[in-house]
């Protein structure tokens, strides 16, 4: 998973009858109150005014984009394409000069170091992690 201030990215392996769409509708809903909440909570953050209006919308506030992009990974190499892409953004971006540096992401679960959230670090069928 990598957060970052253009996008969220990460993989998803739905159970039972839950689709990609409800999964993001839920996680999109969950998140976009506890991150706003956050915000109007945090009694340093600067740009408190600032961020909260660029979440307003007609409708009331909005933290995530409307669209999604759902990649089906339907093999090793495309889970091995997809996490690679993903870790790499912070660093194309050039936040980082390494991958695992960025706070935000799991490339430093894929480094063998602990991140800031418990992940299940995929592993390929002969042992090697993704």
């Amino acid at each position: 998973m990598v957060y970052h201030d253009k996008s969220c990215a990460f993989n998803y392996k739905g159970k039972g009858r839950i689709s990609i769409a409800r999964f993001l509708r839920d996680f999109k809903k969950f998140t976009s109150k506890a991150i706003v909440k956050a915000i109007e909570e945090n009694p340093v953050e600067s740009r408190k005014e600032w961020l909260l209006k660029q979440f307003k919308t007609e409708k009331g506030t909005s933290f995530w984009r409307g669209d999604n992009k759902p990649i089906e990974l339907w093999s090793n190499a495309v889970i091995d394409q997809k996490l690679n892409y993903i870790h790499q953004n912070p660093v194309e971006e050039g936040l980082v000069f390494r991958a695992e540096d960025y706070r935000y992401s799991s490339a430093c679960d894929y480094a063998g170091e602990d991140g800031m959230l418990d992940i299940l670090v995929i592993e390929s069928w002969h042992g090697q992690k993704y």
